[in-house]
């Protein structure tokens, strides 16, 4: 199994199948235009302007359970990305990615690489845990998405490689994508 076995709705309401994908190497992400990790798109939008002609493709996925973080519509998320952050690369329709009805995706993804804990340093995580410990201490349990901007690196066999979580940074992540791209 590999993520070609499944297929997300764009922004435009069109069903892809993840096998479109075949041969890149892979960064895919939920993310929320009100959390205080929002401004990652921006970065994110670097990784993918540097290395898309390498064959880099980020595929990012708006998700609400996370204390409401990305409330509005489809069109008004992508409208969100596109001006504020000039993203380009593409964007899926909104889904859950943990718990009751999260889409196959995640629940594959969590499966393949577990959660190994926050960079604690992190400018946010002293945040996000005192947040999480005190309203949803059951997310911190298990190998489930944990909060927005959760990364999964993928190779160019559509294999999970690498999980990097809401406190690791799109430079954290540029010699394993490096690595991928080269092989």
């Amino acid at each position: 199994m590999s993520i070609y076995n499944f297929s997300a709705v764009r922004m435009n309401g069109q069903p892809v199948s993840l096998k479109e994908y075949e041969g890149k190497v892979v960064l895919i992400f939920n993310g929320a235009s009100q959390c205080g990790f929002t401004y990652q798109y921006k970065d994110l939008q670097a990784l993918h302007d540097e290395y898309k002609e390498q064959g880099l493709v980020l595929l990012g996925f708006p998700c609400n359970q996370f204390d409401n973080q990305e409330p509005g519509e489809n069109d008004k998320i992508e409208a969100f990305c596109t001006m504020n952050y000039g993203v380009t690369f593409p964007m899926f329709q909104k889904i859950r990615v943990r718990d009751e009805e999260a889409h196959p995706l995640f629940e594959y993804l969590a499966s393949k690489l577990p959660f190994e804990g926050f960079n604690e340093e992190h400018f946010v995580a002293k945040i996000l845990l005192q947040l999480l410990h005190e309203k949803h201490p059951h997310y911190l349990h298990g190998d489930s998405i944990k909060w927005n901007f959760t990364k999964f690196l993928i190779d160019k066999n559509g294999n999970p490689v690498k999980r990097f979580e809401s406190t690791s940074e799109a430079n954290e992540m540029r010699s394993d994508i490096e690595r991928l791209l080269q092989s």
